[in-house]
C-alpha cells in the first residue's frame, strides 16, 4: 500500500455519511460495527467515508441487520434521517483482503474433485511459480490490495493445477500452493484476520507435507503459530512453535539441518519468544530470542528462506520487540538504535521503527516516538494502521499531549483510526 498525491476519490460519499449517522445514534463504534460484520474497521472506515461501495445484497442485508434498519432505511435520505457533516477522505487506497478471505471460504476445488469441472492448466509451473514470487515480494511491501487482486486468479489457478496435473509435476504444484498459503496467511495477520490466517496456514501445512517438502511443512507453522498469538490462543501457539522447534533439534543433533531448516528453526525460536512476552514470561522470551541468537550465528548471514526473512538482523528486530512487549523501553532502545535494517523488506524496517516509536512512547518521548512512527509509516503504512500495538501507542501518546498535542500526531491518529 503506497501513498499518492492525490486523496482518493469518495464513490458513495451520501450512502458513507448515512451509515456513519446510523452508527453513531447507536453508540456503536466503527470497530464494533466492523466486528458484527466480520469486517476489519479500516473497511468500516471506508464505507463511510465513500470509498468503498456496499452493493452486494448480502453484505447490504448484513449492515442492516447490524444496525437493526432495513435494507431499505440504508439509503441516504430515508425519511427522519438528518444530513451528517462532510467527512474527510484519508490517501490510503483499500487495502482489505476481503476477496481473499472469500475465496478461501469452503472447499477451494470442490468442483473438481466431484468430477463437474475438468479445465486444462491455463499456465506452466514455471509461470505460476513466477506469479507466486510476484505474490510474496508484494506481501513483504505490504500492498495487500494487490495481493489479494493477484489471488483472484492464482489461487484457483493452483487449486486446479495441484488435481489435474502429470505426477511428475505434482509435489512441485503443491510446493507452489503450500507458498502461495503462506503469504496469505502473512498478509491476514498483518492485517489482523487472524481467523482468516488459522485457515490459510492449515492448508499450507497440508499442501506442504504433499509437496515432500518438511521444511516447508515447518514454515507452516511458524504462520499458524502467529495466527495464535493474535487470535491470544497463547497455549496453542506455544505448542505448536515447541513441538516443531523440537523435532528439528532433533534432526539437527542427529544429522545436522541445512541452512534452509536453520532458518525456519530460528524463526520458530522468534516466533516462540513472541509467545512469551505476550505472556509475560520474561524468562521464556529471553532464552528464546537468545536460542534463536546462536541459530543466527551458526548461518552467519541474513537470509530469505521460506520467506522468513530470518537473520542476525531480523533477530534483534525481534529482541526490539521483545523487550518493549515486557516494558524495557531502555534495552529496546539501546538494541535496535545500533541495528542496520537497510537490507530487510519494507516491512522488517517500519516493525523496528514502530517498535522504536512504542519504545520513546512508554518513555513518554513524544517527540522521537512520533518521529519513528511516521518513518515507519513511510516505509509500510500498514505496520501503522493494523497493528493493534502502534495504535494503541499512538492514543496513549495524544492522551498523553492532551489539548497541546501536534498536529502531525492528531493527522496521524486519524489515519490510523487510534481514537475509534
Amino acid at each position: 500500500m503506497k501513498r499518492t498525491g492525490k486523496e482518493v476519490e469518495p464513490k458513495d460519499r451520501a450512502f458513507g455519511r448515512h451509515i456513519q449517522q446510523l452508527r453513531q445514534s447507536r453508540k456503536l463504534t466503527q470497530t464494533e460495527l466492523a466486528g458484527r460484520l466480520q469486517k476489519t474497521s479500516s473497511w468500516m472506515s471506508q464505507v463511510e467515508r465513500g470509498v468503498q461501495r456496499v452493493e452486494r445484497l448480502d453484505v447490504l442485508q448484513d449492515l442492516a441487520d447490524a444496525l437493526g434498519v432495513s435494507v431499505q432505511q440504508l439509503k441516504p435520505g430515508a425519511p427522519g434521517q438528518a444530513a451528517s457533516p462532510p467527512l474527510q477522505t484519508h490517501v490510503y487506497k483499500s487495502n482489505d483482503l476481503d476477496e481473499a478471505r472469500r475465496l478461501i471460504s469452503g472447499h477451494p476445488a470442490i468442483g473438481t474433485i466431484l468430477g463437474a469441472l475438468r479445465p486444462a492448466p491455463r499456465k506452466g509451473l514455471d509461470e505460476l511459480s513466477a506469479d507466486v514470487d510476484e505474490m510474496w515480494e508484494l506481501t513483504h511491501a505490504g500492498e495487500f490490495a494487490d495481493v489479494s487482486a493477484r489471488l483472484t486468479e492464482l489461487l484457483p489457478d493452483l487449486e486446479q493445477t495441484v488435481r489435474i496435473v502429470e505426477p511428475s509435476e505434482r509435489e512441485a504444484a503443491y510446493l507452489l500452493l503450500a507458498r502461495t498459503y503462506q503469504a496469505l496467511a502473512a498478509a491476514f495477520v498483518r492485517q489482523d484476520a487472524a481467523d482468516a490466517a488459522w485457515v490459510a496456514a492449515d492448508r499450507a501445512i497440508w499442501a506442504a507435507e504433499l509437496s515432500g517438502n518438511n521444511l516447508h511443512v515447518c514454515a507452516g507453522v511458524f504462520r499458524i503459530v502467529h495466527a495464535f498469538v493474535r487470535l491470544r490462543m497463547l497455549g496453542q501457539a506455544e505448542h505448536a512453535a515447541t513441538t516443531a522447534i523440537q523435532a528439528l533439534e532433533t534432526i539437527d543433533s542427529r544429522d545436522g539441518l541445512p541452512v534452509e531448516g536453520l532458518s525456519v528453526l530460528g524463526s520458530l525460536h522468534l516466533a516462540l519468544a513472541l509467545v512469551h512476552a505476550r505472556g509475560h514470561d520474561r524468562a521464556g522470551a529471553r532464552a528464546a530470542i537468545d536460542a534463536a541468537r546462536q541459530v543466527a550465528r551458526r548461518i552467519g548471514e541474513d537470509r530469505n528462506d521460506f520467506d522468513l526473512e530470518f537473520g542476525v538482523t531480523n533477530v534483534e528486530i525481534q529482541a526490539v520487540s521483545t523487550a518493549v512487549e515486557l516494558g524495557d523501553a531502555g534495552e529496546a532502545l539501546d538494541i535496535g538504535l545500533a541495528i542496520d535494517a537497510e537490507g530487510l523488506s519494507p516491512e522488517r524496517q517500519g516493525r523496528l521503527l514502530m517498535d522504536l516509536g512504542r519504545a520513546h512512547a512508554q518513555r513518554r518521548h513524544t517527540g522521537e516516538a512520533l518521529a519513528c512512527l511516521l518513518r515507519a509509516e513511510a516505509l509500510d503504512p500498514e505496520t501503522i494502521r493494523t497493528h493493534v500495538a502502534s495504535r494503541k501507542a499512538i492514543r496513549e501518546l495524544v492522551l498523553v499531549e492532551g489539548p497541546g498535542a501536534p498536529p502531525e500526531l492528531m493527522d496521524l491518529a486519524e489515519r490510523a483510526e487510534a481514537l475509534e
